[in-house]
């Protein structure tokens, strides 16, 4: 009996490939949105400390508008990372969707060879059985014809 072969092969695997490539996509995404994410956390903290200084003791009015100028930059900073997050969560769950519509290909193919692999299997066995009975059979006849000729 010939060897089991899966005809549509190539396609498996080029649908394996685009699973792939779609995961490193999303996880690139993923790992862009979470280096807005933190960029956002270090502002926050960045913003609360110059807060705290900006009355402080031993500064001046001057001193003041200068924190109070660094303390509106960080803020339009923070409106354009939360713009930039937005867009970044756009792309996380465009490369999710992508991702997942290249598993759900690579998976009908992975069932549908397991089926075809079971088929054959069966077909095999079967085949197997026959000879194996063939076999088993073709002794018993060899035997009786042997106890003829003596």
């Amino acid at each position: 009996m010939k060897r089991f072969r899966f005809k549509l092969e190539k396609v498996l695997d080029l649908r394996i490939h685009r699973e792939r490539e779609t995961k490193i996509a999303l996880g690139k995404a993923i790992g862009t949105l979470s280096l807005i994410e933190h960029n956002l956390e270090e502002l926050a903290r960045e913003r609360f400390n110059a807060g705290e200084e900006r009355f402080s003791p031993a500064y001046g009015t001057a001193d003041i508008l200068v924190h109070d100028l660094y303390i509106r930059r960080l803020e339009e900073t923070q409106d354009r990372l939360l713009q930039e997050a937005a867009a970044a969560e756009l792309k996380v769950e465009e490369a999710r969707d992508e991702y997942l519509d290249a598993s759900r290909d690579r998976k009908v193919l992975d069932k549908l060879k397991e089926k075809r692999w079971g088929e054959y299997r069966k077909i095999r066995e079967a085949e197997d059985i026959k000879n194996l009975d063939d076999i088993s059979g073709g002794a018993s006849a060899r035997k009786m014809t042997a106890n003829r000729d003596i």
